[in-house]
């Protein structure tokens, strides 16, 4: 049986992208590098400080105003306004609230496993109003490694007790369902639509164009294509 779902965040639960790649878009431009949003969406799924790392081996900033600024000083920029924006203006991805509800009402544990850190988690927990719905939400910022290494999730199933096959793992990024796949768990990926026919995909053992599409037969052929123990 499935014995836990687990539920990357940003882009499959959340429609935080978009406020993702604004932030990124407006504290770039302070130090002189000016992105479009299709150049915001190369990152999509990687921790924020990486994502800074991504772009200042590529084009490394120089202007004045960078001066005195670490890497760690604009990621933390980006993720400030990010909560903010978070909090006052996101709304929940299409069929999000459904599908937790799917595994609540078979009585399925559920749980978040973001690269987001804690607090950002805490912010998009309450805006969606499913504390109660969930077991637990887990960062991979307090783990060793961020995705796509599989800690995230590891560490999730062993705060849920559940050995990772048995676990289900939905996930939007090709990153995050890198972790999940490395972490042997069965998996669900939602792709958005500018890069749903990516083939990074496949290692997906279904591929979704929105979590409205996740159903009981769905669910019933999971159960099917692999073995739990």
């Amino acid at each position: 049986m499935i014995h836990a779902a687990i539920f990357d965040m940003d882009g499959l639960l959340v429609d935080s992208e978009p406020h993702w790649r604004a932030m990124e878009r407006e504290v770039f431009a302070t130090v002189g590098l000016y992105l479009t949003d299709e150049e915001c969406k190369q990152t999509t799924g990687m921790p924020i400080l990486e994502v800074v790392r991504y772009w200042f081996a590529r084009a490394p900033w120089t202007d004045q105003s960078a001066q005195g600024r670490t890497l760690e000083d604009l990621a933390d920029t980006i993720t400030h306004g990010v909560h903010e924006r978070i909090a006052q203006l996101a709304e929940p991805m299409p069929g999000a609230l459904d599908t937790i509800a799917f595994f609540v009402n078979r009585g399925i544990p559920t749980a978040i496993a973001s690269a987001s850190p804690m607090s950002l988690i805490e912010v998009v927990v309450d805006r969606l109003g499913i504390r109660n719905s969930l077991s637990l939400w887990h960062s991979a910022t307090l783990e060793a490694r961020n995705k796509p290494a599989p800690d995230v999730y590891l560490g999730t199933a062993r705060k849920l007790g559940v050995l990772p096959i048995n676990c289900l793992a939905f996930e939007d990024s090709g990153s995050g369902l890198k972790s999940a796949y490395a972490a042997e768990m069965q998996t669900v990926a939602v792709p958005g639509a500018f890069e749903y026919n990516d083939p990074k995909f496949k290692i997906a053992d279904i591929i979704l164009p929105s979590l409205t599409e996740f159903s009981s037969d769905i669910f019933d052929t999971l159960l099917t294509t692999k073995h739990y123990s």
